[in-house]
């Protein structure tokens, strides 16, 4: 049984930085990919960052570019997110996917496991 459990989230003004975090447990557990997607109401689920486990490439939507930074340690995935906006606010979720990809992945339907989620809110 694989589990992904987020946290760190929270509110913050405009300008602000917040760290969120996701722990991976399970039994032989290697996953190729790591990301945070996030998805606020009424919009799509959308990649925000992903990491390749294996040599460490990434992706960032251009929204967040300069501003967001994901990165890794050995079963623990973490989101830096700077200079916070308003349009940041949604649910922020991690996931991990357990088989190789031609690039990087930035579709959700491409990863096998989901946390729960945990919500950032950025007021003006």
């Amino acid at each position: 049984q694989v589990q992904l459990v987020e946290s760190g989230g929270g509110s913050v003004q405009a300008g602000g930085s917040l760290r969120v975090s996701c722990v991976v447990s399970g039994t032989d557990y290697s996953p190729y990919y790591m990301a945070w997607f996030r998805q606020a109401p009424g919009k799509e689920r959308e990649a925000v960052a992903v990491i390749a486990i294996g040599g460490g490439r990434t992706y960032y939507a251009d929204s967040v570019k300069s501003r967001f930074t994901i990165s890794r340690d050995t079963m623990t995935q973490y989101l830096q997110m700077n200079s916070l906006k308003p349009e940041d606010t949604a649910m922020y979720y991690c996931a991990a996917r357990r088989s190789a990809y031609s690039g990087l992945p930035t579709r959700h339907h491409e990863y096998d496991y989901w946390g729960q989620g945990t919500q950032v809110t950025v007021s003006s």
